[in-house]
């Protein structure tokens, strides 16, 4: 699994002196930005993102994924390698874009 961006909403402060904005759709819309906010380096490389020091959760809601191709890829274009919220605006291209290639 390969998560590319989030909606931030704990640690605002720290992210924003991390990447050096205060913009908040900015901090985490893909996957440099992501690293960055989260100060997420090369000494956490392949460790499982179900496992310390890494937590993932929707909370207990239930969320609507919307699917598309990857961005920049030429094999396997039709394959749909893009998962994100619907509607979400803390991606670096939005659902719509995706959706339409």
């Amino acid at each position: 699994m390969l998560i590319r961006a989030l909606e931030p909403t704990i640690g605002l402060d720290r992210m924003a002196e991390r990447r050096g904005i205060s913009e908040i759709r900015r901090l985490c819309a893909g996957p440099g930005r992501l690293c960055q906010a989260l100060g997420i380096d090369i000494r956490l490389d392949g460790r499982p993102l179900d496992q310390p020091p890494f937590a993932l959760s929707t909370g207990n809601r239930r969320v609507l994924v919307t699917t598309g191709p990857r961005i920049g890829i030429s094999k396997a274009v039709d394959t749909p390698w893009r998962f994100c919220l619907d509607g979400s605006r803390f991606l670096s291209r939005p659902a719509a874009a995706i959706a339409d290639g």
